[in-house]
């Protein structure tokens, strides 16, 4: 127990001290994001927050680790290590999508094959109970890099990577010391420690941004936290702290994340683009363009996450499949509620500018 609360007070400590150095120097080289056409903020900004937060959870993880239960965890650190890589590269040298996928492959290997992190079995879900080893390496990898660029996505305001990372990390972190995982607890509340560490510069006006090596280790570490804790129950089912739909849990917490990256990518894909071009279509875009700050665009997010956690552990009587079609259901609702009055608003907003731009050509007239 000592441990894990030394370890998040070691991330958040290392992390806050470091962030300020990070950002003298961000700013000195010029290593910042410039405002964009699509992107929420209006002067350029440093992007390397993700350095403080790899340095500080990685260091309070090998630090804190009592080498008895280290076991596995190397190769997770080794993945880490390759996701920081990748995303420090592609913050200060943007990569070509494909190289960076094929360094996010890499990762997710380490993490299947090494650390033993995949599913085994989906629970009845489509009627399919046990995997072969084959289909299970290959669904696990899916799911590990779906989620990793899922949290890529929605970095897209101040603090919502960040405080959907603490949700999940916290949440599954209370969990595994509970069924005495404390490996796994110490990852988690180390990277919940750096997080909340990091958002005291990311809330608005933001002094710098986590960039792809923030967001892709948040999107890795919760992602093997989701999936450990999914595997737990395909091996002790009946265990004293244990779900009865671990899979609807799982995709309860990452639910923003997940629903949000699909929806986006099918819309582009029947609009005939490639599901990876930029847009302002993500949910986060449509609440600060209804005139929501970063803040309270963020603060409903995360209430709405924190809503289908509990929609879904409320609903697990009912079994995997129920459970997570209410919840897709819901969340469709409710997301294409939010684009009606998205719509109505930039309706109202072009009348306005074609009725001023009409009043213009009659007074030059």
């Amino acid at each position: 127990m000592y441990d894990i609360i030394l370890s998040f007070v070691t991330a958040f400590t290392l992390t806050y001290f470091a962030i300020p150095s990070i950002i003298r120097v961000a700013l000195a080289k010029n290593l910042c994001d410039p405002p964009k056409d699509r992107g929420s903020h209006h002067r350029s900004i440093p992007t390397l927050g993700g350095l403080a937060i790899f340095a500080g959870t990685l260091f309070s993880i090998i630090f804190w680790t009592p080498f008895n239960d280290f076991g596995e965890m190397q190769y997770i650190v080794c993945a880490f290590i390759i996701i920081f890589l990748i995303g420090a590269k592609d913050d200060i040298i943007p990569m070509a999508p494909n190289k960076k996928l094929i360094g996010q492959l890499f990762a997710c290997l380490i993490l299947v094959f090494k650390s033993k992190v995949s599913i085994s079995g989906l629970f009845g879900i489509l009627g399919i109970y046990a995997l072969p080893i084959w289909a299970s390496a290959l669904f696990s990898v899916f799911i590990i890099l779906v989620i990793i660029n899922a949290f890529n996505l929605i970095d897209g305001i101040n603090g919502l990577s960040a405080t959907i990372g603490i949700l999940i990390t916290t949440s599954l972190g209370s969990w595994f010391l509970l069924v005495h995982h404390n490996e796994l607890a110490i990852i988690a509340f180390s990277l919940a420690g750096a997080l909340i560490a990091f958002l005291n510069y990311n809330f608005t006006p933001a002094r710098i941004f986590m960039g792809d090596t923030g967001s892709m280790l948040v999107g890795l570490t919760c992602a093997t936290l989701v999936v450990k804790f999914i595997e737990y129950h395909n091996i002790n089912p009946n265990g004293p702290y244990s779900f009865k739909a671990a899979p609807a849990i799982g995709m309860g917490l990452l639910i923003l994340p997940l629903f949000d990256t699909l929806r986006v990518f099918v819309k582009r894909s029947l609009a005939g683009r490639s599901p990876f071009d930029a847009d302002r279509n993500h949910i986060h875009h449509m609440l600060i363009d209804l005139g929501l700050s970063h803040m309270q665009a963020t603060g409903i997010l995360l209430l709405a996450n924190i809503f289908f956690v509990i929609m879904v552990a409320t609903l697990q009587d009912l079994g995997n499949m129920v459970a997570i079609s209410i919840m897709l259901l819901v969340a469709t609702l409710m997301t294409s509620l939010l684009f009606y009055f998205y719509n109505k608003q930039m309706t109202a907003e072009e009348l306005v500018s074609t009725t001023k731009k009409e009043d213009s050509y009659l007074v030059e007239q």
